[in-house]
């Protein structure tokens, strides 16, 4: 994978290089070319070349039946450029000078010319450069000397099969030299880039493996992805804190009901044993009295599994809601009423009241039924028998308000947040207490099934209060 991604950055690198190099030798090419086919020198001006300044000095010498002369701005132009002079005629004899060096020949033969042309004469210390002027007739030969210690002439002879050679094996090498410059650069380039991810890639492994202790600074090019890979890590470890949480509490919960159902079930047995046995001869009542201790010990195994099977369907969203208008008060009222019928709460202090007598709502009337009563049930259990219970129902316009309150022994803070969690009993349970631990987590899911909510509010050896909008 790291090579992958490299040799992709690699690539790309090395085809932009490539086609760099391929317009500069288009360019190189071109500026050639023109050198070839142009007289001008690409670097020097033409009005101010040695070369430029003797071919078009013939015009500033002037010639008339008396003789020559130099015009003023042909001298201007000397004294400028620290030149002089020489005009020759035919035989090569001087018949023109202005400021000629006293060391300068008068006379020169053809040879002569040839090599003061072709090399500098250390007593005249000048570059000389040959034009030609006719006029009146007759040919006449001019040297312009330019004294200017940094100018120099070089002629260059050449074959040219042998240049063609030479810039075929020249571009060659330069093509190798700058490939290879090309691949280092790109090499270097998509390491750098690919780098980063390589440690990302690291670190995802990491995360397969559970290994949420990653974090990486965010910078570079890549910042936001490593932003997001350090929020996804903190998720991810959160996510695994809680699933060990649950798993834990799964463990109390199912130790819990297995605790609770093996009770009842040595009660069904025990009772079911003795009044199979031939040996013993119980009464009427007696036996009425244990069948009815095996049925009521049935009844809580079966509400249990109810429990069970609810809560599963309602966390699954496998459960249809049956939903119809229905008073809200007369239901709640109803619940509180049957809580106080139930032999084990009827010394309980439960008030109830209400904003109006008819309050109706669209809701499945069974589930909310079983809310309200594992809320009021809740109450009861974790609470001593003399305190008061206030369950109340008011018309809020489009919601209708459930609240159930008490100023028992409230609830720790640690506490308060797994209230709704499955499997999660308090610690505050009274002997009353008898079930799977789903009560409140049926009672929270059945209201969200409704798109209601529910919120608690308690304080330790304050009481408590639990709100319910439908």
């Amino acid at each position: 994978m790291k090579w992958r991604l490299t040799g992709r950055y690699l690539v790309s690198v090395v085809l932009i290089v490539v086609v760099v190099i391929f317009i500069n030798i288009l360019v190189v090419t071109g500026l050639f070319i023109y050198q070839s086919v142009s007289s001008h020198h690409p670097f020097q001006q033409d009005e101010a070349s040695a070369e430029a300044i003797t071919r078009s000095f013939g015009k500033e010498i002037v010639l008339s039946e008396s003789g020559m002369v130099i015009s003023l701005q042909g001298k201007e132009t000397l004294e400028h450029n620290q030149a002089w002079v020489q005009i020759l005629d035919e035989n090569g004899e001087q018949v023109y000078g202005y400021h000629v060096p006293p060391e300068a020949k008068t006379k020169y033969t053809p040879k002569d010319i040839v090599q003061t042309y072709k090399y500098m004469e250390e007593e005249l210390m000048s570059t000389v450069y040959i034009g030609e002027k006719q006029g009146n007739g007759k040919r006449y030969s001019y040297l312009i000397g330019f004294q200017n210690p940094y100018l120099e002439r070089h002629i260059l002879t050449y074959d040219i099969q042998k240049v063609g050679r030479f810039l075929q094996l020249g571009i060659l090498t330069l093509i190798c030299v700058d490939g290879f410059i090309a691949l280092c650069i790109a090499y270097l380039f998509s390491k750098r880039l690919t780098r980063p991810l390589s440690v990302l890639i690291d670190g995802i492994k990491q995360l397969a493996h559970k290994n949420y202790q990653v974090h990486y600074e965010t910078k570079g090019i890549y910042k936001d992805v490593f932003y997001n890979f350090n929020m996804l890590n903190e998720e991810l470890r959160a996510s695994e804190l809680e699933r060990k949480k649950l798993d834990r509490m799964k463990e109390e919960w199912i130790a819990n009901i297995s605790h609770d159902i093996k009770t009842p079930l040595a009660s069904i047995q025990g009772y079911a044993e003795m009044m199979r046995d031939k040996e013993y001869e119980f009464t009427v009542e007696e036996m009425q009295d244990y069948a009815e201790i095996i049925e009521r010990k049935s009844l809580y195994l079966k509400d249990v599994i109810e429990d069970l099977n609810l809560a599963t369907r309602l966390r699954n969203k496998g459960l249809t809601l049956n939903l119809k208008s229905v008073n809200i008060v007369s239901l709640v009222r109803n619940t509180v009423i049957d809580t106080l019928n139930d032999a084990r709460y009827g010394n309980r202090n439960i008030h109830f009241r209400y904003s109006d007598e008819v309050i109706l709502k669209e809701v499945d009337e069974i589930l909310i039924r079983r809310a309200v009563a594992n809320l009021i049930y809740n109450a009861v259990v974790h609470n001593d028998e003399d305190v008061v219970i206030q369950v109340s129902v008011e018309n809020e316009g489009e919601f209708v308000r459930i609240l159930v309150e008490d100023d028992g022994k409230g609830i720790k803070n640690e506490e308060l947040e797994r209230i709704f969690d499955r499997y999660y009993r308090g610690t505050n349970t009274g002997e009353l207490h008898k079930g799977a631990g789903l009560g409140m987590a049926i009672a929270h899911d059945i209201v969200k099934a409704h798109s209601g909510e529910i919120h608690v509010v308690s304080e330790f050896h304050s009481g408590t209060r639990i709100e319910v909008l439908l």
